[in-house]
């Protein structure tokens, strides 16, 4: 049974929401329709906004409302030090762990060339000209521990060969906690080759 055209619309736009299949989407809509009106207000007033003012960083590609976002003019940020990520939830996700106090780039992807998605759509030239132009003292790669992530901290790094900069990988391994009988052997093979001695 087909609803209004409006409601079908809406239904059907927020199936474009990453894991919101038609019956996730149809319980959203209703919901909105029958007891969330002002919330649906809301949103749509917000999502217009986000979609009109929100653009990448000049120096970092990641989401801001102004042409430099807030980490790379913080002056209490170390410049000198450049993580890169392949997401802003990745950024996000290191920024609430509230240790790292570097700068970031975000690549908005990783390399894929089954998918067509090569050095030029991730901006890897742009962040080659910020190490040089900041005289960047160390790139950390953290990208995802995936194949296309390990390609792409690959290509970076031979990128960057040559130059006097420290490139570092984040550690990949157990996770606290966990327990050797649980861990699948990729991550395993990950924490014996980044093994370090013990500290005192």
């Amino acid at each position: 049974m087909a609803f209004s055209p409006l409601v079908d619309e809406l239904v059907e736009s927020l199936r474009c929401l990453p894991g919101v299949g038609q019956k996730t989407a149809q319980r959203m809509a209703f919901h909105l329709l029958e007891k969330g009106r002002s919330g649906g207000e809301r949103l749509a007033h917000a999502l217009g906004n986000a979609m009109e003012g929100v653009r990448r960083c000049d120096r970092c590609q990641n989401f801001s409302d102004t042409s430099v976002c807030g980490i790379c003019t913080n002056p209490k940020r170390n410049n000198g030090t450049i993580c890169v990520v392949e997401s802003p939830s990745d950024l996000l996700a290191i920024e609430q762990a509230g240790d790292y106090q570097g700068g970031y780039f975000v690549l908005m992807g990783h390399l894929s060339p089954i998918d067509g998605i090569g050095p030029a759509d991730i901006g890897i030239e742009k962040l080659l000209q910020r190490v040089d132009a900041d005289a960047t003292a160390e790139l950390i790669l953290a990208t995802n521990p995936t194949v296309e992530g390990e390609a792409t901290a690959h290509y970076i790094a031979d990128r960057l060969d040559g130059r006097n900069i420290l490139v570092t990988r984040l550690a990949h391994g157990i996770p606290v906690g966990g327990e050797l009988g649980y861990v699948d052997g990729f991550t395993l093979t990950h924490a014996f080759r980044g093994r370090k001695p013990l500290q005192d």
